[in-house]
């Protein structure tokens, strides 16, 4: 049975987007000197799991991204993705296999998944379905890749969570530019 990783990037004071939905703040940061990190994280990975405004965004980048220059593109591109979507018909990925869709309950369907690989999967971004799966109790993992900027407001990383869920702190590794990631397990009670 597969863990749950729940990967998000949050600004020093907390925030995952600007109340607009704004990402500049991270977009136009240089995560190069996280990448080996990130590919030490995904060699564990069996599977990625996507909301449908997140997997927009990374289908109009990572197919297209050069695999020299940003190392990471390699196993986004590879390892199979599941969309999570009430919309979406299909979710191509440029030259790449496809996207699955997987309709019906989020939390359900990563549930299945989880019980279907025995890696690793690891949810970017999608915050709504970040929400159901931390609210259903799904969450094995919670990795925060904290950027060295504050954006005074915003949607907090996790506001439906219940009150004092209790995190044991499995590792961090600060970067010499300033970003931080930290790797939580969540105790359960």
């Amino acid at each position: 049975m597969g863990r749950v990783i729940v990967e998000q990037i949050v600004s020093a004071d907390g925030y995952t987007v600007r109340p607009d939905g704004d990402i500049s703040w991270f977009v136009d940061s240089d995560f190069s000197e996280t990448e080996d990190d990130q590919l030490r994280m995904l060699a564990q990975v069996e599977a990625i799991l996507l909301g449908a405004t997140t997997y927009r965004m990374f289908a109009a980048y990572w197919p297209g991204a050069d695999g020299t220059t940003e190392r990471i593109a390699g196993p986004i591109n590879t390892l199979p993705k599941h969309v999570v979507s009430a919309t979406l018909d299909e979710a191509p990925w440029g030259t790449f296999a496809p996207a699955i869709v997987e309709r019906g309950d989020g939390a359900q369907a990563v549930a299945e998944l989880s019980r279907r690989y025995s890696g690793d999967l690891v949810l970017w971004g999608s915050l709504t379905l970040a929400d159901a799966l931390f609210a259903a109790g799904l969450v094995d993992v919670l990795r925060l890749r904290v950027v060295p900027v504050l954006i005074g407001t915003g949607r907090p990383l996790a506001p439906t969570v219940p009150g004092d869920t209790r995190l044991e702190l499995r590792s961090s590794l600060a970067f010499p530019h300033g970003h931080v990631r930290t790797e939580y397990l969540l105790a359960r009670g």
